[in-house]
């Protein structure tokens, strides 16, 4: 009795272990189809319940087999060693899985993104480490203890245009304070942009104090700002007429249509690779006749050079004779003893004379 009994009982522990321990063996009527890219596995076996069997228990056990064959096709996969861990490579999924959500939809990209875009303008990436020429060594590019920190210099150089009374710690401060600002008035525009928000235009900006210009500005916003333009708005008393007349200048757009610009570029650059200068007909033909003029106008006063120390000598033929013509008039003018109709010739001649004298002289300055 005594050696049934531990019979039984070795027995018992065997069946336990077992159990416990079972085979990576699997055998199943029909093959399970896997996706091993979600870690699914579908088992189209007809699923019938013994009816000596536990249902919880048979349950269970159907549901080792099934994870035993999907463990057993994942360790079928390529595997690496990723810190002391074996890690296998994952197929992409097959099997299409509901959402409960939508996706989200993709961001939409900002001004500055479009632009790059279309410009080809590439991100770079940059280090976080610096070279900090101060503290002779790398350090991080921002945040604390970062590389070429302005705000830790004890002493400022002023401008050689700036106040000398003016504070530069407090002006690098503000000016910090606006850069801040700016940012984020450009990322709530983008929002806004992406949303399809209108954007209110900036008009007078919150100040302990405006000045006069400012609400001039301000005044003259409001009043064109009517479907009108403040044509039919009232005057106050005393009040000047604005001198901005709101004129719109035009420039090509950043995003769009570049065939324009596209073309402007390589007309510049024909013109900067062709080695022959552009001709301009009618500048040189200009140039050529005033050349022409020249050289007759100096043929003529050295044909009618006479000898040098004459009073006239060196004269052209009409001045020299206008000037006879001169000195004739003024022998008649004592005498009076001509007729009236000689001192009219004269003075016909004399302004003949004048009138080549006018023509000469806008020669010379052309």
């Amino acid at each position: 009795m005594a050696a049934s009994s531990v019979e039984e009982l070795l027995a018992k522990a065997e069946q336990d272990e077992a159990e416990k321990l079972k085979s990576i063996t699997v055998k199943k009527e029909l093959d399970l189809e896997f996706d091993l890219g979600n870690l699914l596995a579908c088992d189209a076996t007809r699923v019938e319940l013994p009816k000596q069997q536990n249902r919880e228990e048979f349950l269970k056990a159907l549901a080792r087999d099934n994870t035993q064959l999907l463990i057993n096709e994942i360790w079928k996969l390529p595997t690496e060693r990723v810190e002391e861990a074996i890690v296998a490579k994952m197929p992409d999924p097959t099997t299409p899985l509901p959402r409960a959500k939508p996706p989200p939809k993709p961001r939409p990209p900002t001004k500055w993104e479009q632009f790059a875009k279309l410009k080809g303008i590439q991100k770079k990436k940059k280090t976080n480490l610096v070279w900090d020429e101060k503290a002779k060594e790398w350090r991080r590019r921002w945040g604390y203890k970062r590389a070429n920190d302005d705000t830790k210099d004890w002493v400022i150089e002023v401008p050689y245009s700036a106040d000398p009374n003016e504070d530069q710690f407090a002006k690098r401060v503000t000016a910090k304070k606006e850069r801040v600002a700016k940012n984020e008035l450009n990322r709530l525009r983008n929002i806004a942009r992406a949303q399809k928000i209108k954007i209110p235009a900036a008009g007078l900006t919150p100040k302990a104090q405006q000045s006069k210009d400012e609400l001039a500005l301000a005044v003259s916003v409001a009043k064109t700002s009517t479907a009108s333009a403040g044509r039919f708005q009232d005057r106050l008393p005393k009040e000047k007429a604005s001198k901005k007349k709101g004129q719109k200048r035009k420039f090509e757009p950043l995003i769009g249509d570049f065939s324009q610009e596209k073309q402007k570029q390589l007309d510049l650059l024909q013109v900067l690779g062709n080695k022959k200068p552009k001709l301009d007909v009618t500048k040189a033909v200009n140039k050529q006749m005033r050349e022409e003029d020249r050289e007759a106008s100096a043929a003529k006063y050295k044909k009618g050079a006479g000898r040098k120390g004459r009073k006239g000598g060196n004269m052209p033929e009409k001045a020299r004779a206008g000037w006879a013509k001169v000195n004739n008039f003024t022998q008649v003018g004592v005498k009076s003893s001509g007729p009236n109709n000689s001192s009219k010739k004269v003075l016909g001649e004399l302004v003949e004379y004048f009138i080549y004298l006018f023509e000469l002289f806008t020669l010379s300055i052309e």
